[in-house]
């Protein structure tokens, strides 16, 4: 379980920053999010499998997070995939996604599926046993969603008691621990939970997409248990007034959301090009506010960086 960051840069790419797509590879599958410009290529320098992509995120239609989408879509196909994939977007997803497929020849042989995200309050996009999205409405200067990712994980088993209770080892405990009562030899009916724990806490990501600071989507973090943050910062405190012009959040501004939503660690990223040989006004800040906090680690996102979520 990973995350590998697949372009970091803002709307204009970079030599050192390539255009908005972040891949996060659980349990065998791709998720990605976003996919600015040449992602397909940047996903070439990483282990992360195009083929294994079943669902795109999209944040919002400005080109620095969808002109990927064409040559990546073309390039599975080409691929001799067959599998569907859903891709999710703010209003007016499903016409660009129209208007891609009419770019060009290709052999696009799988159904793509569209899923608009229409309401002004966060919800439940997707999810499985194992996992579960969710998106929130963000503010930028066209509509805008962030997502949030967070693991299901199942209750632990009380070996000891449930022995003790008198349930056999063997298929009487995978019952249990999947929330069916079982009989023991005796005739004696346990329940899941007379032996079941609380489970273990699953990992929890949320991304903010661009996006002027919202301090409710720090709170709908914290309300989810989210122990990371990606959170775009475009530029840095002293160019505020850009932010405000543009529409999106500086290092501070990312900052201050992570402390709302009480998590570990903060990744920053969508970093303008004006940094992109002289970054030392950006790194002093993040190097100031990493001082002074002490229960918040901040990094700054790099193109092909990993981050562990074990």
């Amino acid at each position: 379980m990973k995350i590998v960051f697949l372009g970091t840069g803002a709307a204009v790419p970079t030599k050192n920053r390539n255009h908005s797509s972040i891949g996060l590879k659980f349990d065998g599958e791709i998720f990605l999010f976003d996919c600015g410009e040449g992602t397909q290529r940047q996903i070439l320098y990483t282990d992360v499998s195009p083929m294994k992509i079943n669902n795109i995120f999209i944040t919002h239609l400005h080109g620095d997070h969808i002109l990927g989408l064409p040559g990546l879509l073309q390039s599975i196909g080409f691929n001799g995939r067959t599998e569907p994939i859903t891709i999710y977007g703010p209003p007016e997803t499903e016409e660009t996604i129209e208007n891609i497929l009419k770019i060009g020849y290709h052999s696009i042989n799988f159904n793509i599926r569209v899923c608009e995200l229409h309401t002004e309050k966060p919800m439940k996009i997707a999810g499985t046993e194992k996992y579960e999205i969710y998106y929130y409405p963000m503010n930028h200067s066209v509509p805008t969603v962030g997502y949030v990712f967070r693991e299901k994980k199942k209750p632990q088993l009380n070996l000891k008691k449930a022995i003790e209770l008198g349930v056999e080892v063997g298929p009487k405990l995978k019952r249990l621990k999947d929330g069916n009562p079982v009989k023991t030899k005796d005739g004696k009916i346990v329940y899941p939970e007379d032996v079941l724990l609380p489970p273990k806490k699953g990992i929890c990501i949320g991304y903010s997409g661009d996006t002027t600071p919202l301090k409710d989507f720090g709170k709908f973090l914290k309300s989810l248990g989210c122990r990371l943050l990606i959170h775009e910062a475009t530029f840095d405190s002293s160019r505020k007034n850009n932010a405000l012009e543009t529409m999106h959040s500086t290092v501070r501004d990312a900052v201050n959301i992570a402390k709302i939503a009480g998590v570990e660690e903060l990744i920053l990223t969508h970093i303008s090009a004006r940094y992109d040989d002289k970054m030392d006004d950006y790194i002093n800040e993040v190097n100031i506010l990493n001082a002074e906090n002490d229960n918040l680690n901040i990094i700054i996102a790099e193109d092909f960086m990993e981050y562990s979520l074990k």
